[in-house]
């Protein structure tokens, strides 16, 4: 992530202004998102493929895609993409501004930026906050994009993330727009712990050896290995926050009492490595989202001390 190089003398070099840290932020979230929908939508169902059962819906991502393809055609593959957008508006705005604040703030006047651990402990500040304010949308997107694998009479029919959130508020009540509340601020203080870190960490190592400048693609080689040990770590508190908000009450009772009971079912029922359900549309969507993500995010930020802060 980008931050203004120290002068060497003893002021630091002008920065942009938090709110356009925080506003640079969401954009570029949303940006990738239109690009990756399609991923989401395909990992989401692959994570419910099998939920209750022995057999799974989807063979492979492949066979996801075609699936839905045939039965939704291809407007259907960008289902909930309204919900994706919210969800980078208000959880990807505040986690990467948030980081980007603090990183900036422990950087020296120099330039030299804190260490590695300090790092991942910011990532995972900056990941909980965003993943608390963004927790509405991330609901409204995993019912979104699992509607299409129902039976017409049990598909809740959301029009857009706003009806869905009217609708969720109105018939479930409030609370139910935080269901999964503690799995998603866990997976995002895992995912941002990884990602920003990670990001960070891989563009010094790049920049450092030489072979790479602070361009395009350095961004871009830093965000695939920053989006491959993302992906790793992440997938199995993932698919229990996907499982919690995505499920139905049966009987008066939820299907699952919490992560840990989604972990354990599935361990059980489907096998251990079914944790990483979906691991290449996760990937091929995590790859892509991180790249796209801070590749807008850099452009921007060196087009605005371009425009604005250039002596």
């Amino acid at each position: 992530m980008a931050v203004a190089a120290g002068t060497g003398g003893p002021e630091r070099a002008r920065t942009s202004p938090q709110a356009v840290k925080f506003l640079f932020g969401g954009l570029a979230g949303m940006g990738a998102t239109v690009f990756v929908q399609p991923l989401d939508l395909v990992k989401n169902r692959m994570q419910l493929s099998g939920e209750g059962a022995k057999t799974r819906e989807y063979r492979t991502s492949f066979h996801a895609v075609g699936s839905i393809l045939r039965h939704e055609g291809i407007r259907g593959i960008y289902t909930g993409l309204s919900a994706g957008l919210l969800r980078q508006a208000t959880y990807t705005t505040t986690r990467l501004g948030i980081y980007t604040v603090l990183l900036e703030r422990l950087t020296r006047d120099d330039g030299t930026p804190p260490p590695f651990l300090l790092k991942a402990a910011l990532g995972m500040v900056a990941g909980a906050a965003g993943a608390f304010v963004g927790t509405p949308a991330e609901v409204a997107l995993i019912r979104m994009t699992a509607d299409g694998r129902l039976p017409p009479d049990q598909r809740r029919g959301y029009t857009n993330v706003f009806n869905a959130l009217v609708r969720i508020t109105r018939e479930e009540g409030v609370f139910t727009l935080w269901r999964g509340c503690v799995p998603t601020m866990a997976r995002a203080v895992v995912v941002n712990a990884a990602q920003l870190a990670s990001y960070s960490q891989s563009k010094q190592f790049l920049l450092d050896s030489g072979y790479f400048r602070d361009d395009i693609l350095c961004h871009f080689c830093a965000s695939m290995i920053s989006g491959l040990v993302t992906t790793a770590a992440s997938m199995p508190v993932d698919i229990a926050k996907t499982r919690i908000q995505n499920m139905r009450m049966i009987d008066g009772k939820p299907e699952y009492r919490n992560g840990l009971d989604v972990l354990a079912k599935v361990v059980r029922y489907e096998g251990f490595f079914s944790l990483w359900k979906g691991f290449t549309p996760y990937y091929a969507r995590l790859g892509p989202h991180t790249v796209l993500t801070f590749i807008f995010l850099e452009q921007m930020n060196k087009f605005y001390h371009r425009l604005f802060l250039s002596p």
